[in-house]
């Protein structure tokens, strides 16, 4: 199976195909579904496409929005430019861009996303017939479903997600942050309200809350936990999925890193008919998470979904920086949260197997002065006596009090 990783910027891109991605999937400045991401402008979508086929690897673009009137006025020179770089596909949703990209860049590959809520053959077929490479099934569908539209339209390739973030809506159509914040779902801006906690108002009561608890904090009646099916993965290769894919264009570096790594290991592992090591598994933790659940893949469970006591995330670890570069007995590092002399950092590599440990002994500022603990949003020079490998990303476990 394909393993294809999200890509927030150029940098994220990069560090996804150093841990292993086959493909990733990015987004330009607009028709995509993360609008508050970074995303790529035209250059650097161009710089994307050369750096993926320098690594024989593919870059799919979503073009995913449910779009307006006024969206449509760029789309096609924007499309032409994709089809002169020559992505290897594009992620749609909507019936009025795929009949452009069909009209504009036949060349390139359409595949339909699961924001379409393709959820039985006949549907998955229908796209098929219109001339769709590939379908990214909806989160709603069983094991057994997925293996029914496979038998059904068996040229199909076939896309699910085993990883990151579920939405409470029908795979991702919601309304709720277009009518509560006018910030549209369907257009790229969600401000996922659905993470919010409510409390219930009787009509001829203004002002008078009734709690629905949970807890003291009270309930989060809408908030999903994140989906992972690392444990379901040989089940999902003999259901005839072609492509697994990672949530996250929005999260760290680490993030889509160490994500890629794991899936990536373990995809290996089932090729050669190995045992996936525990210590492989644990690393699922070590990235920052809520709950896990495994979704919709067997008769789905309510409880098993929802998270309804809180919305925060469980971070055991903090990603501290990439390592940029390394000076005789010192590592250059751009600091993405705090951490002090003395401290056991970890660095963590696209083989997890040469994953190191070591303590800080010496910190120097970017002016060369040592210093005691570093800041967010500077760069630093940390003491390393030894060579280590390409693309080390640096992480520190967080210390039980905090």
């Amino acid at each position: 199976m394909e393993l294809l990783s999200p890509a927030g910027d150029l940098e994220k891109l990069k560090y996804a195909i150093y841990y292993g991605a086959d493909a990733v999937y990015a987004s330009g400045q607009k028709f995509g579904l993360r609008a508050k991401s970074k995303n790529l402008d035209w250059q650097e979508l161009k710089t994307a496409q050369k750096f993926c086929r320098q690594h024989r690897r593919k870059l799919y673009i979503t073009i995913n929005i449910f779009p307006h009137n006024s969206d449509l006025t760029d789309l096609p020179e924007y499309l032409k430019y994709l089809g002169e770089i020559g992505v290897d596909a594009v992620i749609v949703s909507d019936p009025s861009v795929f009949t452009f990209c069909r009209e504009i860049i036949p060349e390139i590959p359409i595949h339909i996303s699961t924001q379409a809520n393709v959820t039985s053959w006949k549907s998955a077929e229908f796209w098929f017939k219109l001339g769709a490479r590939r379908i990214i099934l909806a989160r709603e569908l069983t094991l057994h479903e997925i293996r029914e539209i496979r038998e059904r339209v068996p040229k199909l390739e076939l896309e699910i997600f085993v990883h990151g973030a579920m939405c409470m809506a029908y795979s991702g159509r919601c309304l709720l942050s277009s009518f509560l914040n006018d910030r549209s779902a369907n257009r790229g801006n969600c401000s996922q309200p659905c993470r919010w906690s409510y409390a219930l108002v009787e009509e001829s009561r203004p002002g008078e809350s009734f709690q629905l608890s949970e807890n003291e904090y009270g309930s989060y009646i809408l908030n999903s936990k994140d989906l992972c099916l690392f444990d379901r993965l040989e089940e999902i290769k003999e259901a005839g999925i072609d492509s697994i894919k990672i949530e996250g264009r929005m999260k760290s570096v680490y993030y889509v890193a160490n994500l890629t790594r794991i899936y990536k290991t373990a995809l290996r592992c089932l090729t050669n008919k190995k045992v996936i090591p525990p210590s492989l598994k644990a690393e699922l933790d070590k990235i920052s998470h809520r709950e896990y659940t495994i979704g919709f893949v067997d008769t789905p469970n309510p409880d098993n979904i929802h998270n309804y006591g809180s919305s925060s995330y469980i971070r055991n670890y903090q990603y501290i920086g990439p390592v940029i570069g390394q000076d005789k007995d010192y590592l250059l590092v751009p600091i993405k949260a705090k951490f002090t002399r003395g401290d056991e950092l970890e660095i963590i590599f696209p083989d997890y197997d040469k994953d190191m440990k070591f303590t800080v002994n010496q910190i120097l500022a970017d002016d060369g002065t040592s210093i005691d603990f570093t800041k967010p949003n500077t760069t630093v020079m940390i003491q390393f006596n030894q060579k280590i490998l390409e693309h080390g990303i640096i992480r520190k476990k967080k210390d039980e009090k905090m």
